[in-house]
């Protein structure tokens, strides 16, 4: 790797006073700063450690650990994904350091496939990225509005005691008040963002270490350590008893919260020596999120006695594993759940700010994205306020993700469809980049100030190949037979993503988008 460059970390602008590193680190790449640069490397690491939120993946996702593997799946399976994803961070943190700007993965994608690559690389980068964000906003606000739905079917007496069970129409309308919410929020000036940013992070910490320790404290049963650490759950309804092939599938869960770390890229043109802390806030997003996950996992796994009762529908929660776990400890030792209610909420405020920032995320990318022109009424999108917020940007990515979460009421599998978009989409989009990192621009890569050395080919193959290994794993079925309601629809949902930008390309943008578009 001896002919690798390194950039310098301290840029004296124009000969005169020395500018922040990032902010002239931006002007070398071609770009006007457009945005405000509050952020500190707390602010930037805050946003992506909220929407990673351990409190939102875990908990939305832990029925389906506990069909596919059950607790061994938990508690090794969250290990294997983090190793792997803490790969791909790295590989990521690296190219950041060197293209500190908003596009992020699609800017990437331009400067490292080089002049030939460059527009087709970047197009096909940005739409799996900004329609992986689109659809990582859509399931963690439905999640919330599923379980606000939950904890009132909870609070009116649960399942068996006569409770409210809101209509899915219902359910809608409740993920249209939170988008509407998040759209309010982040049409803010950048540095109220920035303090809920914090506060969100914060909440994060902190729920996850109170849950963990108030629920295997209240349960009047607990599980064993043996059981936490040995019990394989093998009896699932859906027809697959080859233990690896489950154990694979219970990856999802770990898999799909350690998402959405590209966030502190997208932050980077707001953030103060955005080519050193940008890559500091997605390194530890992903390490915190790790060591906070397996904490929380472990501390609601000690409250579990009976799977397939916590699994089945007819349960107070109607199905909702974890929400059962917290009514029944309370429910148990006290003789109500309002305990359990109450931890709920403190779920449900953690998604809340999950969703906020994902939306902040989602409306950087679009601003960048249009900015270079690749997005219809691009003109419009990239347009920022007095406050220096992208504020139509904001609002587009409010609208579709109401608009993606309307399949919800068509049928629960093609919403569920939408959702692995979410996960894969996005991590085609994060592999891209490196890929172009490791192939084509393998002896001319400039380095930042944060880089990995001689190891950095090595580390990205293996971010590469991560990520293709997810891709297949995911679109495994995951019942059999397999029937139309059965179907994993994940390969479906991609492959139709992918003929979509490929056939929008042909048809169109090849003729007039050229990549990113310096506009010094």
């Amino acid at each position: 790797m001896g002919s690798d460059k390194i950039l310098p970390s301290h840029v004296v602008a124009n000969g005169h006073a020395s500018l922040d590193s990032g902010h002239a680190r931006l002007r070398e790449l071609g770009y006007k700063q457009e945005l405000k640069r509050d952020l500190s490397v707390i602010s930037n690491f805050a946003f992506s450690f909220s929407i990673i939120s351990v409190l939102t993946g875990v908990t939305t996702l832990y029925n389906t650990g506990l069909n596919y593997g059950g607790p061994v799946s938990f508690v090794y399976g969250w290990f294997i994904a983090s190793a792997f994803t803490m790969i791909v961070a790295l590989s990521m943190a690296e190219i950041c350091s060197s293209y500190p700007t908003s596009g992020g993965l699609y800017y990437w994608s331009a400067k490292l496939a080089g002049p030939g690559w460059a527009p087709f690389a970047s197009w096909i980068t940005g739409w799996f990225n900004i329609v992986g964000q689109w659809a990582v906003t859509t399931s963690v606000d439905f999640s919330l509005a599923q379980l606000i739905q939950v904890i009132i079917l909870l609070s009116t007496g649960g399942k068996n005691g006569g409770g409210y069970e809101a209509s899915k129409y219902v359910v809608i309308a409740f993920h249209g008040g939170i988008l509407l919410l998040h759209g309010i929020i982040n049409s803010l000036p950048i540095s109220l963002l920035s303090f809920l940013g914090q506060l969100a992070a914060i909440w994060n910490v902190l729920g996850v270490f109170v849950l963990m320790i108030v629920i295997p404290s209240v349960a009047t049963e607990r599980a064993s350590a043996k059981f936490v650490f040995t019990h394989f759950n093998t009896e699932n309804s859906d027809g697959i008893s080859s233990r690896p092939y489950i154990f694979l599938l219970g990856l999802l869960m770990s898999q799909y919260t350690l998402t959405g770390f590209d966030a502190s890229a997208h932050m980077t043109e707001e953030t103060k020596d955005a080519d050193r802390n940008g890559p500091k806030g997605i390194i530890s997003a992903v390490g915190i999120s790790i060591v906070v996950g397996w904490v929380y996992i472990l501390g609601i796994t000690f409250a579990v006695t009976d799977i397939l009762f916590l699994l089945s529908g007819d349960n107070d929660a109607g199905g909702y594993a974890i929400a059962e776990v917290f009514y029944l400890a309370f429910k148990k030792r006290y003789g109500h759940g309002t305990g359990g209610i109450i931890c709920l909420v403190i779920v449900a405020v953690a998604i809340f700010f999950c969703g906020m920032s994902s939306v902040t995320s989602n409306s950087r990318m679009a601003y960048a994205f249009s900015r270079d022109g690749a997005m219809p009424l691009s003109s419009l999108w990239h347009k920022v306020n007095k406050q220096e917020v992208p504020i139509y940007a904001v609002w587009l990515s409010v609208f579709i993700s109401f608009c993606m979460a309307l399949t919800s009421l068509g049928s629960i599998v093609a919403f569920e469809a939408m959702v692995s978009i979410a996960t894969i989409g996005l991590y085609i989009a994060y592999a891209l980049p490196i890929f172009f990192r490791v192939t084509l621009a393998k002896k001319h890569f400039i380095h930042g100030p944060f880089n990995l050395g001689r190891y950095g080919v090595i580390v990205g193959w293996v971010a590469v190949l991560w990520v293709l290994t997810i891709s297949i794993l995911f679109s495994l079925p995951v019942s059999y037979p397999i029937t139309i309601e059965t179907l994993n629809y994940t390969p479906v949902a991609v492959g139709c993503l992918l003929i979509l930008v490929v056939a929008y390309w042909i048809i169109s943008g090849r003729r007039w988008f050229k990549g990113p578009i310096t506009n010094i």
